[in-house]
């Protein structure tokens, strides 16, 4: 984290801690505080810890300190506000570098040097300075790519369950993820919040076997590190990417995972401040203070660059109606949705493509964009998968041998969708993701396909092969 830029020119220290509750430490008799600000904490033992103001009122200031209070004496703690609000150095040196989730160095490489000291809350984006999403991301993954769309300037969420391969999922897309249609430079803004050790293992490696680790920056916050790390953990990430974006203008694609620790710390601290609790124990203000964070992201008129979120988090208990996931969803556009049933078949990566949605898909794909079949293929493999369910809950019920042979291969293809389609062990590009979904149809007639038109039936209709014979 850096200093502010300009320091006050004389400093006063308080010595008047009433008390601690977690992370907080609570100052009586301050003058002059602004909520936001930075703050210094000066301990008996010679330690400077750096905090930040959360509440201030006529003589009293509520004080996060980002490293925790532990071994904090309160007669001897002295308490120095910085006169600005909390900044991050930036410049185009942080690129192929790994940090915490404050924003310090943590890959053995040098400070950096910042261009920019620039304010982790960001600034709001005028509504009407807004482009549309429109250009497509192509993640390499068939089940995203070819259903559930990523645009350029989107926020994308991804709901998972504790156990299922999110972590993995996120590393591969940071990989492999790109901008076919456009040469304008892309990079990967990566943050992972109150991880354990291997997970960060994970990202490090996938990172580093890429061979793209100098268009990338990684922030790492771990489980064991300080609550409050887990609060600039995301901003840090996302004001990082706003620079690569709007003073460099470079495709950025910021990866957030997992936002449900980030809310567990909210949480924590919202306690400890003794407010007001809403659903489950969350703070009233939950709705607000997620969307300060996926509302950061977009394109602007004029400008080349552009800031896209992939936002992934778990669902306590399975549940979608969770708080978290219920107003995540509220605010992004669209969800990505991972099975625990396609987990169990060895199916990777295990995404729902039912209740997952992409809800600016029809503007980045198409003609000039991915394929002039791309949505009529998407909406014959949706009916087809759904039917194929729904004759799969049937026949556990009245078994197979009531099924129409009809009704046996739209089973089948329900099947085989899973085996090959969505599960993929490498990067397809858009062309094999759409030859791949052409293989799948050839198990049905070109009478059958009703949701795809004809012209694109005699280019494409057994294109890309038959499908493989049922093992």
């Amino acid at each position: 984290m850096s200093p502010p830029e300009t320091a006050p020119l004389y400093s006063v220290h308080y010595r008047t801690v009433s008390y601690v509750s977690g992370p907080l430490l609570f100052v009586e008799k301050v003058r002059n505080v602004g909520y936001g600000e930075m703050v210094e904490v000066h301990t008996a033992d010679g330690r400077r810890l750096e905090g930040q103001v959360l509440e201030v009122d006529a003589e009293r200031a509520v004080v996060q300190v980002f490293a925790g209070t532990r071994g904090l004496d309160l007669e001897t703690t002295r308490i120095r506000f910085a006169g600005d609000v909390v900044r991050l150095g930036v410049s185009l040196d942080m690129l192929g570098r790994m940090f915490n989730g404050s924003g310090v160095p943590i890959d053995g490489g040098p400070p950096v040097i910042a261009d920019l000291h620039l304010d982790i809350h960001g600034k709001p984006m005028n509504p009407s300075a807004r482009w549309h999403p429109s250009d497509f991301i192509q993640t390499g993954i068939s089940s995203i790519d070819g259903l559930n769309t990523l645009v350029r300037g989107q926020k994308l969420s991804i709901f998972s369950s504790y156990g299922l391969p999110a972590s993995e999922l996120a590393a591969q897309i940071a990989a492999q993820a790109e901008v076919p249609s456009s040469e304008e430079p892309f990079s990967v803004v990566f943050a992972a919040i109150g991880i354990p050790p291997h997970e960060a293992n994970i990202f490090r490696e996938s990172f580093e076997a890429t061979g793209n680790m100098e268009r990338n920056v990684l922030f790492l916050n771990l489980a064991d590190d300080p609550t409050i790390e887990r609060l600039i953990a995301p901003r840090v990430a996302l004001t990082t990417g706003e620079y690569l974006a709007f003073h460099h203008h470079r495709h950025v694609l910021v990866i957030l995972t997992d936002m449900t620790n980030y809310t567990e710390a909210l949480r924590e601290v919202s306690t400890a401040r003794g407010e007001m609790l809403g659903r489950r124990g969350y703070p009233s203000y939950l709705y607000t203070d997620l969307a300060s964070i996926y509302e950061r992201a977009g394109r602007i008129k004029g400008g080349n660059g552009s800031l896209t979120q992939l936002i992934i988090l778990t669902m306590p208990d399975d549940d979608i109606t969770h708080p978290v996931p219920d107003l995540t969803g509220y605010i992004t556009e669209g969800q990505i949705v991972l099975s625990r049933d396609l987990h169990r078949k060895s199916i990777y990566p295990p995404v729902d493509i039912l209740p997952s949605l992409s809800r600016l898909m029809n503007s980045g794909i198409g003609e000039k964009k991915t394929r002039g079949d791309h949505r009529q293929v998407a909406d014959q493999l949706y009916a087809l998968y759904a039917r194929g369910c729904d004759l799969r809950r049937l026949a556990a019920i009245v078994g197979d041998a009531a099924l129409s042979g009809r009704d046996r291969v739209c089973l089948s293809f329900a099947a085989r969708l899973e085996r090959s389609f969505i599960n993929q062990s490498g990067k397809r590009t858009i062309e094999q993701t759409l030859d791949e979904a052409w293989k799948l149809l050839s198990l049905f007639s070109a009478s059958e396909l009703k949701r795809i038109h004809s012209k694109f039936l005699e280019q494409y209709h057994n294109y890309g092969g038959k499908a493989d014979a049922e093992p």
